[in-house]
């Protein structure tokens, strides 16, 4: 769930983005799970899905590394898009990655980007460097 105010625009680095309504200092949270706002799916709930469906939930979702479940936001963070020097990440003593923070001072109307590559097992999916029907977690 987003912790700051955003609004989705079109993106210079893909499609829409997400981006910050006003200033967002370094540190300050941005994004944390909460469930029952945002939805987790096992593998096999996934896969039980109609085929559109499973098209949206791959595409606007991560696929954690440990339990294999597929993450989605319950708001617009699955607009996020990836940046190899994002502006937003897991502080470094947060062994869990359950929070996002501002990794600078952000300005506002700034676009947030995060690595795809510190948290999603989909992420050769993602920037296509899988095929598009390959299993969710194949890597190159």
């Amino acid at each position: 769930m987003l912790l700051i105010p955003t609004h989705v625009a079109p993106s210079g680095i893909h499609g829409n983005g997400l981006f910050t309504v006003g200033p967002v200092p370094k540190g300050t949270p941005l994004y944390r799970f909460l469930a029952g706002f945002d939805q987790v799916f096992t593998l096999a709930q996934w896969a039980a899905l109609p085929e559109l469906a499973r098209g949206y939930v791959r595409h606007f979702s991560y696929l954690t590394g440990d339990t294999r479940e597929f993450i989605l936001s319950g708001d617009h963070a699955r607009f996020m898009n990836h940046e190899e020097q994002p502006n937003t990440g897991a502080p470094s003593d947060d062994g869990l990655s359950v929070t996002t923070v501002a990794l600078r001072d952000l300005a506002a109307g700034e676009e947030l980007t995060c690595d795809y590559r510190a948290f999603d097992a989909d992420v050769a999916w993602k920037l296509g460097r899988v095929a598009r029907d390959a299993a969710p977690g194949t890597s190159v």
